[in-house]
């Protein structure tokens, strides 16, 4: 596992700076140890032997060279966490941006490498860079200096030295999979959680609540051991380490104390020695106490950089929509790290200005046929076309203009309910947003709010009952005025007042143009002036 992902200096410039300072700092760092174990081997010795009667110079010294790295450690420590807040910040911003222009994936899974998976980063350049960087440049002038003063301790810290980079990297190897596992269960138990939290009212309604009580303990439970596994890695790398380090030190002081007595060194000679030789293995130790921070953090901002690095499909380019029917013929789509397809050589012909229902059980794809109707999903095989254009062919934002799309769950921000209204077409004035609430049947539940429009919502509508975020979402669609409209269960998690009024609006929306609705219950079927049945190669021609 290399110890920094080149990918880093491309994506956050930010780095090469941080690299550059560290470096520059770890050898001011170094050079202050080395005159601070000088200092305070001379004053000991002058004090033990009495040859120096005056060690006021070397304390002074002494004093000095301890305030001084001090002040290079908190300027390493501050310097290092903002680098990792700025990365993290840039490569959150870059991960959301390919995102909202791609595909939208899993999610949880999305939610999890945003947020935990990038975080992890901060501890990777907080901690591990910056001893990593230490750890190359403390050996070495450490090294020369005792060269100068013992070259046999320098001859022995040249061969027991090496041995602790190898065994880091035999720990690497073997903690690489592991790590990278653990980030797989995590990504797991998060999508399949957030997914499980969205459709609890669903799951309720027909009693398979208790059924993903299990599967959430079984994804909880693998994570759970990869996590273990990875700690019982790093902790033994720490112990493989300090135990090198130890036995390494010892045959220096051993070495030392033989010749103190033979009379071959000087006792300030072998002060000095002592001294700095544990500082030579001391960056090299913390380096694999860190290695936890710096396997998460690099897996972390390998798996960003499989979504930043993965060119999204060439977009359309035609600025004109023609008229027509939607059509899908022999469409296949099959999601990554799926090996069943969603679809799979399915048909279907939508005739303009009509409504078309889409019924059959979960899983067979209604939802995926949506989606690649919105251009979200790009089938491996098949065409989507309006009129006689591929829908591939259109502008992305031209085409989606003319769509208007309400799901299962509207999403609602933290805002007034006017600004959710108006997410349906930005720019529309105030008038325009209350025309669209009247059509949505929520002139009622905005004249109950003193505020009115203006009522603020909290996050994801809070404030508003699972019928009211429903008619947000349908004024959204009112106020889009798109000729085609794809709803997917639009009546989802809804009792049967709030579904009544819901199907009077719909009926509204729909009527007069192209409508795709996803549809279980009857109430829904009786709006459709064709009812498909997905489940099939060939759904409908």
């Amino acid at each position: 596992m290399r110890p920094l992902d080149p990918r880093l200096l491309r994506y956050a410039t930010v780095t090469r700076a941080f690299l550059v300072v560290s470096v520059g700092l770890g050898t001011a760092s170094a050079a202050l140890l080395i005159a601070q174990a000088t200092l305070l081997a001379s004053a000991i010795a002058g004090v033990v032997t009495g040859t120096d009667g005056d060690v006021k110079p070397e304390l002074i010294g002494l004093a000095a060279v301890t305030l001084a790295r001090a002040g290079i450690a908190w300027a390493q420590d501050t310097i290092a966490h903002r680098t990792g807040a700025a990365v993290v910040s840039t490569l959150r911003r870059a991960l959301l941006a390919r995102a909202v222009a791609t595909t939208p994936g899993n999610t949880g899974e999305l939610a999890t490498l945003a947020t935990r998976g990038v975080d992890a980063l901060t501890g990777y350049f907080a901690r591990y860079l910056p001893q990593l960087v230490l750890a190359a440049v403390v050996p070495a002038l450490i090294g020369a200096r005792l060269l100068f003063a013992d070259w046999l301790t320098a001859v022995v810290l040249v061969v027991t030295v090496p041995l602790i980079p190898l065994f880091m990297a035999l720990v690497g190897w073997y903690t690489e999979g592991r790590t990278q596992r653990q980030f797989d269960a995590l990504s797991r138990l998060s999508g399949h959680f957030l997914d499980v939290v969205a459709g609890l009212p669903t799951l309720m309604v027909f009693g398979r609540a208790k059924a993903q009580v299990e599967t959430v303990r079984r994804i909880t439970g693998e994570f759970r051991r990869t996590t273990m596994g990875v700690l019982r890695a790093a902790f033994l790398s720490s112990l493989v380490l300090e135990l090198l380090a130890t036995i390494s030190v010892a045959l220096v002081a051993v070495s030392i104390g033989l010749r103190l007595v033979e009379g071959e060194l000087t006792l300030e000679t072998g002060l000095l020695v002592l001294l700095l030789a544990p500082e030579v293995y001391l960056p090299l130790r913390l380096v694999g106490a860190q290695f936890h921070a710096s396997a998460e953090g690099l897996e972390a901002a390998n798996s960003v950089f499989e979504v930043l690095e993965k060119l999204p499909p060439e977009p359309g380019r035609r600025t004109v929509v023609p008229r027509g029917a939607l059509t899908l013929e022999n469409v296949t789509v099959t999601y990554p790290g799926r090996r069943e397809p969603a679809v799979c050589g399915t048909s279907l012909v939508v005739r303009e200005g009509t409504v078309t229902a889409l019924t059959g059980p979960s899983g067979t794809g209604k939802s995926t046929l949506l989606a690649v109707l919105l251009g979200f999903v790009r089938p491996e095989a098949g065409s989507v076309r309006i009129g006689n254009v591929e829908i591939a062919e259109l502008d992305p934002d031209v085409w989606r203009s003319q769509v208007a799309w309400v799901p299962q769950r509207p999403t609602l921000v933290a805002g007034t309910i006017a600004d959710n209204i108006r997410l349906g077409r930005l720019g529309a004035t105030d008038e325009e947003v209350a025309r669209a609430a009247a059509d949505a049947e929520l002139a009622e539940v905005i004249a109950s709010r003193p505020d009115g429009l203006e009522t603020v919502l909290g996050a994801d509508g809070a404030g508003l009952s699972a019928g009211e975020r429903q008619r947000v979402g349908l004024a959204r669609a009112f106020l889009r005025d798109a000729r085609i409209v794809l709803l997917d269960e639009p009546t989802a998690n809804l009792d049967g007042a709030s579904e009544e009024r819901i199907l009077t609006t719909l009926h509204r929306l729909v009527t007069g143009r192209t409508a795709v609705l996803v549809a279980h219950r009857p109430a829904l079927l009786a709006l459709a002036d064709h009812v498909v049945h997905v489940g099939g190669a060939r759904v409908a021609s």
